[in-house]
């Protein structure tokens, strides 16, 4: 895992099933919880893209982990542009999140061998980024554009998409059973379950508890599907 290559990374994520978003303009708040879901069996982290200076507080974490705990893998959420994608790939990013399909950041992540997941909210949209090269579809906003059941109707055409969904999943099992019984491969989740009272906190016993209630809990679902 050490290499941390495309497919190995793509298998991570669908395995991790849940994948933490977060963004903090604090580097040492950052690192603590980011190792906090990587203790929780979280180790694919999106940061996102969201404020300023938000390339060099992720290349500091990233340097960090590499020596530190190198089975983290950092990905980078919220990029609509191949020039962002280009530095944050440069700063040590292993995936790209977007919140939508940007034909010039595909070629940029294909051209390095990192998997691309862009927001989509349509079956047109799913399908323009399976033809880019993108494995794992992100449908954002998850729940605006439909939730589950719009998943479930993609699937029925379209059953070879991996999709992840981001917004409007919840920590909990009726929200997860609705999302992976729709044949989800993976979600992000953010404030829901790296809430800002844990974060103000500093509870990051807290941040592990919960990631690690999620991760397990996901598994315990998918592992009920897949058994069916």
């Amino acid at each position: 895992m050490a290499a941390k290559d495309r497919m190995a990374v793509l298998s991570a994520m669908m395995e991790q099933s849940i994948i933490p978003v977060f963004y903090h303009p604090d580097v040492e708040l950052c690192i603590n919880v980011i190792q906090a879901c990587a203790n929780a069996g979280a180790k694919c982290v999106e940061f996102t893209n969201r404020g300023d200076f938000a390339a060099q507080v992720f290349l500091d974490v990233t340097r960090h982990f590499a020596k530190a705990d190198p089975s983290v893998i950092m990905g980078v959420g919220s990029i609509v542009d191949a020039p962002t994608a280009g530095l944050f790939i440069a700063n040590g990013a292993k995936f790209v999140v977007g919140p939508l399909l940007n034909a010039d950041v595909a070629k940029v992540c294909n051209r390095r061998g990192i998997p691309y997941s862009p927001g989509c909210g349509s079956a047109t949209e799913i399908g323009d980024a399976q033809e880019l090269g993108s494995e794992i579809v992100k449908v954002f906003p998850g729940s605006s554009v439909g939730g589950p059941d719009f998943v479930k109707s993609v699937m029925g055409p379209m059953p070879w998409s991996r999709i992840m969904p981001t917004g409007g999943v919840e920590p909990t099992e009726e929200s997860l059973r609705k999302w992976f019984g729709a044949g989800i491969v993976a979600c992000g989740i953010g404030s829901n379950m790296i809430t800002k009272k844990l974060l103000d906190a500093k509870d990051y016993k807290g941040i592990e508890d919960n990631v690690r209630k999620t991760v397990e809990l996901a598994a315990s679902i998918k592992a009920e599907l897949a058994a069916k």
